[in-house]
């Protein structure tokens, strides 16, 4: 059984099928969540809240990526497996190329995944005409949490709803196949969606995006601290993970998840 591919993707894109996405970080989730219907498997550096219990994502390293990625690779034969390159491991092009190659190699991963907007231009750039796909992430940037001043909403102002608008366009003209939204109003969300060839996953960013991604971790309500308000629990009410996390993939693929009311 061979993987789905960015053409299957983009594809599903164009037909209008949503994409279900779910954080995994180890082989026994990352074949439940296939065996659910779950497309698309996010090796997020999330990992290091809700596995290490880091009070942030930046301890997180590239070994750290790599091992999971790896773990996430084995137990999965079907998914798109997509990996996060974790804080300060693509300062510049030529680091971000070493370390990418590095998840792809030993880590299985078939695209990786950055934060930021324009500035990152050039390392996509470089990325992809080297053959490494590129999912880039806007809106809300974990790695720049100390710098945004928390987990806050982004975009609500119109000036920075502008600035993220032209940085996806930006991005998806540098090479990149896929974007994260994150923490964005669903207005916005829908509009760069619109925009945009390439598949746009919601990460509290709207019904009406490509697709929709959680952390594995907030679908089962374990997550410790509060969970996004964007999240839902999708265990309570379910007999079982695997049922939960089936309803969370027929949820997303009827656009029923999310509601207006886990919108923004």
């Amino acid at each position: 059984m061979s993987r789905l591919t960015l053409t299957k993707l983009r594809k599903m894109k164009q037909q209008g099928e949503k994409i279900a996405m779910l954080t995994a970080y180890d082989a026994s989730f990352a074949a439940l969540l296939e065996t659910a219907g779950v497309e698309a498997l996010l090796v997020g550096d999330s990992l290091g809240m809700v596995v290490q219990g880091q009070e942030s994502t930046l301890p997180v390293t590239m070994d750290d990526m790599v091992y999971h990625c790896r773990n996430v690779v084995r137990g999965s034969h079907r998914a798109f497996v997509l990996a996060d390159m974790p804080f300060m491991s693509y300062a510049t092009p030529t680091q971000a190329v070493d370390n990418a190659a590095r998840l792809m190699r030993e880590g299985g991963a078939q695209m990786v995944k950055l934060e930021g907007g324009s500035l990152l231009r050039k390392t996509v750039e470089q990325l992809t005409t080297r053959g490494i796909p590129v999912c880039a992430h806007l809106g809300l940037l974990p790695q720049s949490v100390h710098r945004i001043g928390g987990y806050r909403v982004q975009g609500r102002e119109e000036s920075s709803a502008q600035q993220i608008h032209e940085d996806a366009v930006i991005l998806q003209q540098a090479g990149a196949d896929m974007l994260i939204l994150e923490c964005v109003p669903a207005r916005l969300g829908n509009e760069i969606t619109q925009a945009l060839e390439i598949p746009v996953i919601s990460c509290g960013a709207g019904p009406d995006c490509d697709g929709q991604v959680l952390v594995l971790y907030d679908l089962l309500g374990i997550s410790p601290g509060k969970p996004p308000s964007f999240s839902r629990n999708f265990l309570d009410g379910a007999d079982s993970i695997p049922n939960a996390i089936q309803a969370y993939v027929s949820a997303v693929k009827k656009g029923q998840f999310p509601t207006l009311e886990l919108s923004y």
